[in-house]
């Protein structure tokens, strides 16, 4: 059974460094708010780690791009985040508009921030969905799919953890503690990030397999 999907998933999504994220958004909202924010939030992450696991492929026949093309492009997407996340920002950070700066604010007019922005783009973002494009290509057998599948359940439910423990942990580590997790885990991707190029290069040039 390979894990190397699963390993390469928590790097990119590492719900750990959202964690300070979800404290800002969710400052002032009730319990059950929390509550229904850590589920929809999680169960997000998962829609679109399995979307992009079964119909993923599809979309790239749609629009003519090759597999060695997308695995090459994805793979400068994952160098990116690991460059972020070297600098201690999160995977798929991107600046974010003013008008998710009242969480609590926006809970009360009835509109959510558990999809926009904890689910996309902090949780899962490009980078995130290309690279399970890339393994579901890789997949043999709808065993090895379900897998692929089964591995974005892990990603929902270790979110949803992380989520609920979320101001215990930002006690015990500090933010020094979450920025050396987040430099960990930038270096761990940036590793896989070459494999996943070198493997799309390949393809793509022959020659330089030697």
């Amino acid at each position: 059974m390979d894990f190397k999907p699963l390993v390469t998933l928590l790097a990119i999504v590492n719900p750990l460094a959202i964690v300070p994220f979800f404290i800002h958004y969710t400052e002032g909202f009730s319990k059950a708010q929390r509550q229904r924010t850590v589920l929809v939030a999680s169960f997000s992450a998962f829609v679109v780690i399995a979307t992009s696991a079964l119909l993923g492929l599809r979309i790239l026949e749609f629009f003519s791009i090759s597999l060695a093309s997308f695995q090459v492009g994805g793979g400068m997407l994952l160098l990116i985040s690991s460059m972020n996340m070297l600098n201690a920002q999160p995977a798929e950070a991107k600046p974010l508009s003013n008008e998710y700066d009242d969480g609590a604010e926006k809970a009360a007019k009835g509109a959510s921030i558990a999809v926009v922005p904890l689910t996309i783009p902090l949780l899962t973002g490009p980078a995130t969905m290309s690279t399970v494009v890339i393994y579901a290509e890789k997949a043999k057998d709808l065993w090895q799919l379900g897998m692929l599948v089964g591995y974005g359940l892990v990603i929902g439910l270790a979110s949803a953890l992380c989520f609920s423990l979320a101001e215990p942990i930002a006690r015990v580590l500090g933010k020094t503690g979450i920025n050396v997790m987040t430099r960990l885990m930038g270096l761990i991707l940036a590793a896989l990030s070459v494999e996943v190029m070198a493997d799309g290069l390949g393809k793509l040039f022959p020659a330089l397999r030697g």
